[in-house]
């Protein structure tokens, strides 16, 4: 499978990581990073090509070069690279939609500096990504090898939650995991366990109602499509081994609840995946990291996951029939 790699924010450890992991993969993925090459670690070895590889390159790092004009400094973001770095998500996703890629990897962007230097209009990557590929709702997916969790409200206030849970949101974002656990993961039959909003569920309406009045009858509408869903569960219950041993995804009510349990099961090999995309698109789990780019210790663990989930993801697309 051939994964391209859009450079992020050239400041951050994007770049550091890029290198280091096609370092760790380049005999076993054919890998293509997009972006200025002045701006990756002095000495790795690059190869500027016209097109995304299809094979391995174990000898250099192939790359779509593209000038961003002022070099980089590193802690430092420029918002003179942002159209550039803007333009490298672009490329990468009309790489995979017309076919020339099989999936796109994204290193971490710095939002302001893409709106200082680019007008950007987007919450961050995920609605970008949306918006190039014209899909109302997408989904955001945080996956180890040992847990995949799926947060229906994302970036809002905790005081929020309850308002933006809403039966049509958790629906739709459990139809759109049970879908790409069957198409990008290979799961036959999806198991999904939801996460209560409120402490024990709700603990039959006596610890808040939103699982009586909301979560429950979607839930129940869910099943009577045929989807395989559990819950609403006390989340403090869910993510021992046993228990994930019960499902293959578990949607959560909010951020938190999603993503300390995957944080405290592997901090560093966590990938984030967007699910409802027409291509596959993964990321790392970390941002920018301003405070150790250019230090050369920025640990490549979950770039190589995501790499690596990125590039099984597209396999498992191209084996479904059409």
């Amino acid at each position: 499978m051939s994964v391209v790699i859009s450079c992020g924010e050239p400041a951050g450890v994007g770049p550091e990581v890029a290198a280091k992991a096609w370092a760790a993969l380049a005999a076993e993925i054919a890998l293509t990073w997009i972006g200025d090459p002045r701006h990756l670690p002095a000495g790795t070895p690059v190869r500027e090509v016209s097109a995304p590889v299809s094979a391995p390159s174990p000898d250099a790092l192939p790359v779509l070069a593209r000038d961003f004009g002022p070099p980089a400094v590193p802690g430092t973001p420029n918002p003179a690279h942002a159209p550039g770095v803007v333009a490298a998500i672009e490329e990468g996703v009309a790489l995979v939609r017309s076919g020339a890629a099989s999936a796109l990897c994204t290193a971490p962007i710095h939002k302001a500096a893409l709106i200082d230097g680019a007008a950007f209009a987007y919450p961050g990557h995920t609605e970008f990504l949306a918006a190039l590929a014209g899909v109302e709702r997408v989904v955001m997916m945080l996956a180890c090898d040992a847990l995949k969790v799926v947060p229906a409200t994302i970036h809002i206030p905790l005081a929020e939650v309850p308002e933006a849970l809403t039966a049509d949101l958790l629906s739709e974002t459990i139809r759109i995991t049970a879908a790409s656990l069957t198409r990008d993961f290979g799961v036959a039959r999806p198991r999904i366990a939801v996460a209560g909003l409120n402490p024990h569920a709700g603990e039959a309406g006596k610890i808040g109602g939103e699982e009586l009045a909301v979560m429950i009858p979607a839930l129940e509408a869910l099943r009577g499509e045929g989807l395989d869903v559990t819950g609403p569960l006390p989340a403090d219950t869910m993510f021992h081994a046993a228990a994930r041993s019960r499902y293959d995804a578990a949607v959560c009510a909010y951020h938190d609840q999603a993503l300390i349990p995957i944080k405290t099961i592997d901090f560093a090999g966590g990938v984030n995946v967007t699910l409802g995309l027409p291509f596959v698109r993964t990321s790392p789990d970390h941002g920018t990291a301003f405070d150790i780019a250019g230090r050369g210790v920025a640990d490549p663990t979950s770039m190589i996951a995501a790499l690596r989930m990125a590039a099984a993801m597209a396999a498992a697309r191209a084996r479904r029939p059409r």
